[in-house]
């Protein structure tokens, strides 16, 4: 059975099991996959508690509040992962990109696999994209500070992100306005950002944000999800390597 700590956002919980369920469609109900998802809403806010930790990691000196903050998040990450380990799951996906700051602390509590989302997308890129290719990001504050793609990427990839204006005032937004349900808003506060990178020449665009997919393909068929040949949605490759693993 399929582990799948969700909550961060809920919408992004659910657009990862509605993909795991269409990748894997059955005839039956009992040709499905099993999975278990916990959508544990509660944890504590991801880029606000990795913010400012992450710039002290960078200067290698970190204040009692920024471990707090760490460790609340980890915490709660770890009440989450528990309950999935203990209701027998196989491993546990997060379909979460900024949570994976914590990976590898979670990863030494937790005795059952957890599925590496920012890896998993590194490894489909490598198959679609020769080295040097530039490769743009959209993803959250905390996502960009914190490495959790650039440390894959930056040796075989030119990772491209958008100026910190279009952060603000594009990504940050469409993020936003998917959180509160209104993705209408959100595909076209996104637009900007993806020009920009698409104008730099990058040619494939990591959605490193699991709202963002939400905002650029709500209104589109599922076949044009798979068919893409600009976005790379992490909510559809993990659900892949979810399945992988599963049959194994």
């Amino acid at each position: 059975m399929i582990g799948i700590l969700g909550g961060m956002g809920t919408q992004a919980g659910l657009d990862f099991c509605n993909k795991l369920a269409v990748l894997n469609r059955g005839k039956i109900d009992q040709e499905y996959p099993l999975f278990l998802l916990y959508n544990k809403s509660n944890i504590p806010g991801r880029p606000e508690s990795i913010g400012l930790h992450a710039r002290e990691l960078s200067n290698k000196s970190t204040n009692k509040a920024s471990k707090e903050k760490y460790n609340r998040v980890l915490k709660s990450l770890l009440v989450g992962c528990k309950l999935l380990e203990k209701n027998k799951c196989k491993f546990i996906v997060i379909p979460c990109n900024t949570a994976h700051y914590w990976f590898d602390d979670l990863q030494k509590k937790i005795n059952i696999p957890i599925i590496n989302m920012p890896k998993e997308v590194f490894k489909f890129t490598k198959k679609k994209c020769k080295k040097n290719t530039k490769v743009g990001l959209l993803a959250t504050e905390g996502t960009l500070k914190t490495r959790v793609y650039k440390k894959f990427f930056e040796k075989d990839y030119q990772l491209i992100e958008p100026s910190q204006k279009l952060q603000k005032s594009s990504v940050n937004k469409a993020i936003k306005f998917v959180k509160m349900g209104n993705v209408k808003a959100a595909a076209k506060a996104i637009k900007p950002a993806i020009d920009s990178l698409v104008k730099m020449k990058c040619k494939k665009i990591i959605l490193g944000c699991t709202e963002l997919p939400i905002a650029i393909f709500a209104f589109k068929s599922f076949k044009k999800v798979k068919s893409s040949k600009v976005f790379l949605d992490p909510n559809l490759v993990l659900a892949h390597s979810a399945m992988v693993k599963h049959k194994y």
